[in-house]
């Protein structure tokens, strides 16, 4: 099972060449993580039993296959690549119809937030439960 988010490709978003600009690939990503938490009834800033839970990126990659260009839609598909015991790696796939355009990946670390102070903490159980709900497909 995978989480997918779609738009349209804004003519902000392009470059001189009429192209979506690389960078747009990551505000993407970001977006569609967005989307994919709050499909969950969850956030990537969120309090929890008065603690307050984030995901900082500690890596992330995109490799680019094909142009896209503006007023173009994307699907961005996100899969689950890997859920470890304070990290989370999503895979995410860009496409326009069927054609691929580009595919990267984002690690995150869940943080808890104390005063503006970033301290890695154990995936806590209910957010594990949720995410392991979107695994990676066979």
């Amino acid at each position: 099972m995978a989480f997918i988010h779609k738009r349209i490709v804004q003519f902000a978003e392009t470059d001189m060449a009429g192209v979506m600009h690389f960078s747009n690939y990551f505000r993407m990503m970001e977006e569609a993580e967005h989307a994919f938490w709050r499909s969950m009834g969850q956030s990537v800033h969120a309090t929890h039993d008065n603690k307050t839970i984030s995901w900082p990126r500690v890596a992330v990659s995109c490799s680019y296959v094909a142009p896209v260009q503006f007023e173009e839609e994307l699907t961005i598909r996100i899969t689950v690549a890997k859920i470890g015991r304070r990290s989370l790696t999503m895979r995410y796939d860009f496409s326009c119809g069927e054609r691929e355009v580009a595919y990267g990946e984002m690690k995150t670390v869940c943080c808890e937030v104390d005063r503006g102070k970033f301290g890695s903490i154990d995936i806590p159980p209910h957010i594990r439960a949720l995410v392991g709900a979107h695994p990676s497909d066979p």
